[in-house]
């Protein structure tokens, strides 16, 4: 078997396959990230008569596209698993407790 070849260039900022990564939640508005990518993923509802399984939402600044495939992210892209899109937002309830009022 053959040693891989050296590269050939090198893109700055892109480590591998960036989908494994997680998106920076300590850098970005995770409620509005997953709200745009709720909205790519209701817009494909909508007009696709797919009856293919999206993996998610890979979304870039001003636009995201739905994908079938595990991407290779550019640096300025994130990935959003669809399970994500699909789970109800969570919101804070008080607790409903049986001892309530005793």
């Amino acid at each position: 078997m053959n040693p891989p070849a050296p590269l050939s260039f090198e893109i700055r900022g892109a480590v591998g396959s960036s989908v494994s990564a997680q998106p920076r939640w300590d850098r970005i508005n995770s409620a509005a990230v997953i709200a745009q990518a709720r909205r790519i993923y209701f817009q494909f509802l909508e007009r696709s008569v797919s009856a293919l399984e999206p993996q998610g939402i890979v979304l870039s600044p001003g636009q995201g596209r739905v994908v079938f495939e595990l991407p290779v992210l550019l640096p300025e892209e994130q990935f959003i698993p669809l399970d994500w899109v699909r789970s109800r937002p969570s919101r804070s309830r008080p607790s409903r407790s049986p001892y309530r009022g005793l």
